[in-house]
């Protein structure tokens, strides 16, 4: 059972992080006005949000630049030309996915960049490659941390072996990451308890990053919290890939850090997601998503369905079984 002080105190070490521009990017291909990035991150700062994760760190040479917004790539000018030199506490992020970037040039010096974290992004066979990005990252001054996907499709003792692989690197926080939204809060407990008995054993932070398949993104990240996870990611109206995210309006609801503020929050919602949602850009919980969530499989099927205007959920449900 979780001391309730987990739940009813708070802790420094908590940080929240917003992915609304990375992950909702998903949605609508990086395409966000300057102003909606400006609004964000002033409404960031005026919540109390600990990170900013701007964007992918993507190659221009595997991505087409004209068919997404600028924030898959996340330059260093755009980024400054939306925050300038961020001098306040707010830190700035990007994520670059293993064998999707050219980090070694696109990631310049931490001295001549705003951004402060580097988030990377692998999977479990992928992990010598995302060692060598973290040893980059970390020689060229930034913070990091590691995201490993997909681990509701991972063997427990690869997962084990992975992180004391990472736990030898500079890597500041190891990510426990619910790629298919398909864990239930019993069993996160069981990861939780995995990856901080091994973040303990080499100084590490843990992290939580989880989608709404089955409508328990929130309940995953806060039985994370009870847990002793500190890094929370979160993105506004839970905006991401498919069944998005853990609600950030929901999160800061949640944490009695007097340092966060939901009022801001709600009015960014209110005045700029919302209007995207006006606008058919389309996210969130729905029957095609806990199908792939149920059955643990990415949701790309059901991402399909929704693009295709489709309403034959029993037809989807049989094929997304028949993908076993």
């Amino acid at each position: 059972m979780k001391e309730l002080k987990n739940l009813m105190g708070w802790r420094p070490d908590i940080k929240v992080v917003d992915c609304t521009l990375r992950d909702g990017g998903l949605v609508n291909n990086f395409f966000f006005s300057d102003e909606f990035v400006k609004k964000l991150y002033l409404t960031n700062l005026k919540a109390g949000v600990d990170y900013m994760e701007m964007g992918y760190k993507a190659s221009k040479e595997l991505f087409d630049m004209t068919k997404f917004g600028k924030w898959k790539f996340s330059e260093d000018e755009d980024i400054r030309a939306v925050i300038k030199d961020n001098e306040t506490d707010l830190k700035i992020s990007v994520m670059a996915d293993v064998g999707r970037c050219d980090y070694k040039n696109d990631i310049k010096p931490k001295s001549e960049s705003p951004v402060d974290l580097i988030r990377i992004a692998t999977y479990i066979n992928t992990i010598p490659q995302a060692i060598d990005m973290i040893m980059d990252a970390s020689n060229k001054g930034y913070e990091t941390t590691v995201n490993i996907m997909a681990i509701s499709q991972a063997q427990e003792s690869d997962v084990e072996i992975a992180l004391e692989m990472l736990g030898q690197t500079p890597v500041g926080c190891f990510y426990i990451v619910d790629s298919y939204g398909s864990i239930y809060p019993e069993q996160m407990t069981r990861i939780c308890d995995l990856y901080l008995n091994i973040a303990a054993k080499y100084g590490k932070k843990v992290g939580i990053h989880a989608h709404n398949n089955q409508q328990l993104a929130f309940a995953n990240t806060i039985e994370a919290v009870g847990c002793g996870v500190d890094y929370l990611d979160a993105t506004y109206s839970g905006m991401g890939r498919g069944a998005g995210n853990c609600y950030i309006e929901s999160l800061i609801g949640f944490l009695h850090n007097p340092k966060y503020n939901l009022y801001p929050v709600i009015k960014f919602v209110e005045n700029y997601i919302n209007p995207l949602k006006e606008e058919g850009i389309t996210w969130g919980y729905d029957m095609q998503y806990l199908f792939t969530g149920l059955l643990n499989r990415h949701p790309k099927s059901a991402i399909d369905f929704t693009k295709d205007g489709r309403t034959d959920l029993s037809e989807l449900y049989n094929e997304v079984i028949l993908l076993d």
